[in-house]
C-alpha cells in the first residue's frame, strides 16, 4: 500500500493511511455498509431540501448526483440525474441511511470532509474503496452559522475519471444557501422558544426550555437538577408530541412530576415544568378495622428488578428470602420446614422468590398462609402474569396488591437514574458520569437481559474508566448504535431475525448473505434499511 499512497496528493494520502489504521481493505471496504434511520424532520433536512430541489432541477438529465450526509455520516438524501448513476449507487448499496464515514468505507468526499472539516475533491482513482473508483466527486462541509458545529456535508458525484472544476463553486453556493436557511430557521425557532420560556419563567416553578441546539433554565431548575437529570429531560423533550406528564426521581432522590409541552413553531422545542411532589398528609387511623397481613405480588420478566422491588416492599423487619432454587437443591421437605419455622415465628416479612417455579405442594402451602392473612407478611415474586398456569396462577389471583414490572426496553426514561444508582453501587468515583449521548444510546437498546444486562454494561465501563465523562465510544461496541427492532410488527421482526442470522453466518458479507437468502444484493440492502438493521 505504501507505493500506491506515495503517488497521492497529501490530503488523500493521509486519508488512505487513516483508512488503513481503521483496518479497511480497498477491495472489501463496501462489503460491510451499515444503515440507520436519519432524521428527516430536523433542521438540516428542513434547510437543505428547498436548496437541493432547485439544484437537482438544474442537474436533471445529467450524469451528476447529489448526496447529503448528516453529522453522523449517514446519507440523508440521494438524488441522481440519470439511470446509470442511480443503478451504480444501488449496486453499491449507497442509499439513504448508509454510513459513509471515512473509518467505515475509506476516503470519499463525504466522510473525509467530516473528518477534516474542510472541502475536498476526490477523483476516481483517489477513492480508497475499489468500487468507488468509478466516481469522482466534490464535498463541502455545512456548518451551523451560530454554533459553528458541522451539520453535514453536501456532495456532487459523477461516473467520470476526474471531477469537473465547475463543481466547487456550484456546491459552495448551494451550501451557503443551506447555511443561511439554518440561520434563519434557528433565529425564528429560538425566538419562539425564548418567548415561551420567558412567559413560563414568570412563575416560581422550575422551568426549562429545550430545543435542537438550545437549553434554557431558570434559577429554580438550576438549583433542582443535576447533569443526569438534564440529560434525561433532553430525551423526554424529544419524545413529546403535544403534551406529556411523567413522575420521576431526581439524582438527589427527590420525587418530581414533569409536565412537558411542545412549543409550536419551533424545531423540536419543548417547555418543561418540574414540580416536587408534596408529602401526602398522614391518614387518620380508622377505628375497629382489624390489622391484616395481605400479600404483595411482584411480577415481571427475569432481570427486570423483581427481587430488588420485593425487598423494597418489605415494610416489616427482618426480611427472609426463600427461593425456588433452594427447593430444587435442598428438596421440598427442607423448604417446607424452613417456611413453617418462619410462619411460627410470626415476625417480619418472608419473600418467596420464584413462587411460579415451586412444585404444586409448596404452592399450596404458601396459599394456605395467604388465606389466613396473618403475620408474617408475604411478598411473592413470579414471572409475567400471562405466563402463569395452574396453582401458581390461582395464588397470584389471591394477591390484590401487585407490582407489575415491564421489560427495561419499555421504560427507557428510567435508564439515567438506573445508571446513576448502579455507578454508586459499584463504588465508582463521583466524577464518573454518562453523557447525554451515551444515555440516549443506552435508552434505545432492546435489553433482552433487562437490568442484569444494563448492569453488565455499566460494570464494563467502570472497569475501563475511573473518572470523567463516559461518551458513546466508551460503551461496548454493540451498544453504541440504536436498535429499534422492538417497534417492528411480529412478521417484520421475524424477517429481521432471519436476515441478521444470515449476515452473522457469513461474517457480514452481504453478497454471500444475499445468495444464501435467495435475494439480490439490492433487495438485501433495501430490507436492511426498512428493517433498520445496523448491528449484526
Amino acid at each position: 500500500m505504501t507505493t500506491e499512497t506515495d503517488a497521492l496528493r497529501d490530503p488523500i494520502a493521509l486519508s488512505w493511511r487513516r483508512a488503513e489504521l481503521a483496518g479497511l481493505n480497498p477491495s472489501s471496504a463496501l462489503d460491510h455498509l451499515t444503515y440507520a434511520d436519519v432524521d428527516h424532520s430536523g433542521p438540516l433536512q428542513a434547510a437543505a431540501s428547498p436548496v437541493l430541489d432547485e439544484l437537482n432541477e438544474q442537474l436533471e438529465g445529467t450524469m451528476f448526483c447529489t448526496l447529503l450526509v448528516d453529522r453522523d455520516g449517514r446519507v440523508a438524501q440521494r438524488w441522481c440525474g440519470d439511470n446509470g448513476s442511480r443503478r451504480a449507487f444501488d449496486n453499491l448499496g449507497v442509499d439513504v441511511g448508509a454510513s459513509l464515514l471515512e473509518e467505515a468505507v475509506g476516503t470519499n468526499a463525504l466522510g473525509t470532509v467530516l473528518e477534516t472539516r474542510t472541502s475536498i475533491t476526490v477523483n476516481g482513482r483517489e477513492h480508497f474503496a475499489v468500487p468507488l473508483r468509478r466516481f469522482s466527486c466534490y464535498g463541502h462541509p455545512i456548518f451551523h452559522p451560530t454554533t459553528r458545529r458541522i451539520e453535514g456535508v453536501l456532495d456532487i458525484s459523477a461516473l467520470m475519471e476526474d471531477a469537473s472544476p465547475l463543481l466547487p463553486p456550484l456546491v459552495a453556493r448551494a451550501v451557503a444557501d443551506i447555511e443561511q436557511r439554518l440561520l434563519d430557521g434557528s433565529r425564528v425557532s429560538d425566538k419562539q422558544l425564548l418567548a415561551a420560556f420567558q412567559a413560563a419563567g414568570a412563575r416560581r416553578r422550575a422551568v426549562l426550555a429545550i430545543g435542537h441546539d438550545l437549553l434554557m433554565s431558570n434559577q429554580a431548575a438550576t438549583d433542582l437538577l443535576g447533569s443526569t437529570d438534564v440529560a434525561l429531560l433532553r430525551m423526554l423533550a424529544t419524545d413529546v408530541r403535544d403534551e406529556a406528564a411523567i413522575d420521576l426521581t431526581l439524582e438527589s432522590g427527590l420525587a418530581v412530576r414533569v409536565e412537558a409541552t411542545r412549543v409550536g413553531g419551533t424545531r423540536g422545542g419543548a417547555l418543561l415544568h418540574v414540580e416536587p411532589h408534596r408529602e401526602p398528609r398522614p391518614r387518620r387511623p380508622v377505628a375497629d378495622v382489624p390489622v391484616t397481613h395481605l400479600p404483595v405480588l411482584v411480577s415481571g420478566p427475569p432481570g427486570s428488578g423483581r427481587s430488588t422491588t420485593a425487598r423494597r416492599l418489605a415494610d416489616t423487619q427482618p426480611v427472609t428470602v426463600l427461593s425456588a432454587a433452594s427447593a430444587l437443591l435442598d428438596g421440598s421437605e427442607a423448604w417446607a420446614r424452613d417456611f413453617g419455622a418462619l410462619l411460627r415465628a410470626g415476625q417480619g416479612t418472608v419473600c418467596v422468590d420464584g413462587v411460579d417455579l415451586l412444585p404444586d405442594d409448596l404452592v399450596d402451602l404458601v396459599a394456605s398462609h395467604v388465606a389466613e392473612q396473618r403475620a408474617p407478611r408475604l411478598v411473592l415474586v413470579c414471572g409475567p402474569l400471562e405466563g402463569l398456569t395452574g396453582r401458581a396462577a390461582a395464588l397470584a389471583g389471591e394477591c390484590t396488591e401487585r407490582r407489575l414490572l415491564t421489560p427495561l426496553a419499555s421504560r427507557p426514561h428510567e435508564i439515567p437514574e438506573l445508571v446513576r444508582a448502579m455507578l454508586a453501587e459499584l463504588g465508582a468515583d463521583s466524577s464518573l458520569h454518562f453523557t447525554p449521548g451515551a444515555l440516549s444510546a443506552l435508552s434505545s437498546q432492546p435489553w433482552p437481559g433487562n437490568l442484569r444486562e444494563l448492569r453488565a454494561v455499566v460494570e464494563h465501563v467502570v472497569r475501563r474508566q475511573r473518572t470523567g465523562a463516559v461518551i458513546v465510544d466508551e460503551l461496548p461496541e454493540a451498544y453504541r448504535t440504536q436498535e429499534p427492532s422492538r417497534h417492528l410488527a411480529p412478521i417484520d421482526r421475524a424477517e429481521r431475525t432471519v436476515i441478521v442470522e444470515a449476515l452473522r453466518e457469513h461474517d457480514g458479507n452481504k453478497v454471500r448473505a444475499a445468495q444464501a437468502l435467495g435475494i439480490s444484493r439490492t433487495t438485501l440492502y433495501a430490507k436492511m434499511r426498512a428493517l433498520r438493521i445496523t448491528v449484526y
